[in-house]
């Protein structure tokens, strides 16, 4: 049986948020009224952290279009570090100059004068784009940066995405409220950032939480045993692998992306759900590394 879960909110910089947020970037692949009534539901389901970027396409658009004017206390948590290419999906910015640029990218296409957070996504190791030549930027010079910003207001926080522990730590001083790797109950190659983020009281928001067919990333929802034990909880193999992410470390908040109005009821759902013993030690014992 799942019970209640005991902790529904966790830590976001200063704020209390819903464990359970939401991910844009799938939003822009769909039905644009369609993309419309998920982000208005969201919020009305308690949803109160929104991960998007403005190389996300048209995601930032959708958010200002559902969601403007923003009600208090709304996470609004953006990304740099990357911006779409006529001819590829996307390339590295990563120089000081183009992080403040899609800082007021994003600023102007949500309608805001403040970013919640802004996260630092790094490119120096797959999966994804590889910063190559004249990218290839120190990460002090980058954080410099966006302390900046934050000193001017734009900013709230700090966040980083893509990082090993040794940035992480690196990156301590300029105040980091949260950490964006890819982590899943499949692949947990980042496990020792996640034990740091836990001890330094830093927001833990794997992307990919169930896996994806980019770079060819296990599905958690195709695992044999966690189908099992989803399907024994009577639960969606979905909810086990997200339930599972949350009681694994205090200090996770999710981000799940859907364009799907019963996946996203799901998707919050499963900030009530607590695995029992037995499918929490099968899916401890579930972990493949990271194709490259």
């Amino acid at each position: 049986m799942t019970t209640t879960h005991a902790y529904a909110y966790g830590k976001l910089g200063d704020h209390d948020v819903l464990r359970a947020g939401f991910g844009a970037m799938q939003l822009e692949h769909g039905d644009p009224a369609e993309a419309v009534k998920v982000l208005r539901r969201a919020i009305e389901l308690g949803v109160d952290h929104l991960d998007t970027a403005q190389f996300y396409g048209t995601a930032n658009d959708l958010i200002r279009t559902a969601l403007h004017p923003y009600a208090e206390g709304l996470q609004i948590v953006t990304k740099v570090g990357a911006v779409t290419h006529p001819t590829q999906r996307l390339v590295t910015a990563q120089k000081p100059a183009e992080l403040r640029a899609s800082v007021e990218d994003n600023l102007r296409a949500l309608g805001t004068e403040r970013l919640a957070v802004v996260n630092l996504r790094r490119a120096d190791v797959p999966p994804g784009i590889i910063a190559s030549g004249d990218q290839l930027v120190d990460l002090d010079s980058q954080l410099a940066e966006l302390i900046a910003l934050r000193d001017e207001g734009k900013i709230g926080g700090i966040g980083l995405s893509h990082v090993d522990l040794a940035q992480l730590r690196q990156a301590l001083p300029a105040g980091i409220v949260c950490v964006q790797n890819l982590y899943n109950v499949l692949t947990r190659d980042h496990e020792d950032v996640l034990t740091e983020c836990a001890e330094q009281g830093i927001a833990w928001v794997p992307y990919f939480p169930l896996g994806s067919a980019f770079d060819r990333l296990p599905s958690v929802t195709d695992d044999p045993v966690v189908i099992a034990h989803a399907g024994r909880l009577g639960i969606t193999p979905a909810q086990a692998g997200l339930a599972w992410l949350l009681g694994h470390s205090p200090a996770t908040l999710l981000i799940p992306g859907t364009r799907n109005l019963a996946h996203l009821a799901d998707n919050v759902a499963a900030t009530q759900i607590h695995l029992d013993q037995q499918a929490t030690t099968a899916f401890n014992a579930l972990s493949q590394n990271t194709p490259t």
